[in-house]
């Protein structure tokens, strides 16, 4: 499989002049703004929707659940987990910008899953300093998802917790598998 990362379209003669991914990437954003059509977009997103996802580079949010620019907020961590700072730009998200419903997007062969807490305790020893976050490592992405739901659901600070569902992306096909709350 080809990748945009494998070939850097148009950035050969940067590269081979020493230049780097990220001058590849301003190269891409100055043709980009050539044709930029979406100055007048709003902030609030239209479909009043806000999805929390996995990081991970074989997931596209916005093609995988028919989503357009300016159709929701995506909120993207390693894992897809609602961690603190999950639940912060959730509740700017509802409480300034109008989002009701929550969607969590995790996925298989997440890399989170290879993880432990013990992460954490390596860092301290390589670096001198233990992380003031937690991993969020998990064995079971359902479970996982769950545990995500759960937190959305019982937040003090979000007012829309009604409509929160939960999810596992297939990468080997692309498909959404919905995640049961209750099981």
């Amino acid at each position: 499989m080809t990748t945009s990362a494998s070939v850097p379209t148009g950035s050969e003669s940067a590269i081979a002049a020493g230049g780097s991914v990220t001058d590849r990437i301003v190269q891409a954003n100055a043709r980009y703004a050539e044709t930029f059509e979406h100055a007048g977009m709003d902030g609030a997103p239209a479909l009043h929707v806000a999805v929390v996802a996995c990081m991970d580079a074989r997931l596209d949010p916005l093609g995988a659940l028919g989503l357009e620019l300016g159709d929701c907020h995506t909120i993207r961590n390693a894992g897809g987990v609602v961690t603190d700072d999950v639940i912060r730009s959730l509740t700017i998200s509802q409480r300034k910008l109008g989002t009701r419903s929550v969607v969590l997007v995790h996925h298989t062969g997440c890399g989170m899953e290879t993880l432990t807490e013990d992460f954490r305790g390596d860092l301290e020893a390589e670096v001198g300093q233990r992380p003031s976050w937690a991993v969020e490592s998990f064995q079971d992405a359902d479970q996982d998802v769950r545990q995500s739901m759960q937190r959305v659901r019982t937040s003090p600070f979000l007012p829309h917790t009604d409509d929160v569902r939960g999810f596992v992306y297939d990468v080997r096909t692309g498909l959404l598998r919905e995640v049961d709350p209750a099981s």
